[in-house]
């Protein structure tokens, strides 16, 4: 079944962390590009990191400003989303996604049309 699975969310103070993970079944998590997005209330959803595992490093949305990171087990076939300094803005639902395309740039990951989405996992920061 082809499908992606969050988990990692949860309630954190302000200057906390939280590790994110996404677990894909029936496609391999470097076949095609990942990504993270998020929606916070009253927001659109927003473009937050992915990779496109074509020898770039992640590539991330301005306002993460070098707190978040994104790894992986490939044994587990699972990308993680670890979390630094976490702010009360970062609270939201966040969802991993995989799109079946190839990407000529780091910056069309921020493209929302992904063709397989997670049910997303909720990210509370408390101030």
């Amino acid at each position: 079944q082809l499908r992606l699975v969050e988990s990692g969310g949860g309630l954190v103070q302000a200057g906390g962390s939280l590790r994110l993970s996404c677990a894909a079944s029936g496609r391999n998590i470097r076949s095609y590009p990942m990504s993270w997005f998020r929606q916070r209330s009253g927001k659109e959803r927003e473009f937050v990191g992915g990779i496109r595992w074509s020898g770039d490093n992640p590539y991330f949305a301005d306002f993460v400003k070098d707190r978040f990171i994104i790894s992986t087990d490939d044994a587990k076939n699972t990308v993680y989303l670890q979390m630094l300094s976490l702010v009360p803005e970062d609270t939201g639902v966040y969802y991993c996604a995989s799109r079946n395309a190839a990407l000529l740039s780091p910056r069309d990951l921020e493209n929302d049309e992904y063709d397989l989405w997670g049910q997303g996992t909720q990210v509370t920061v408390s101030s």
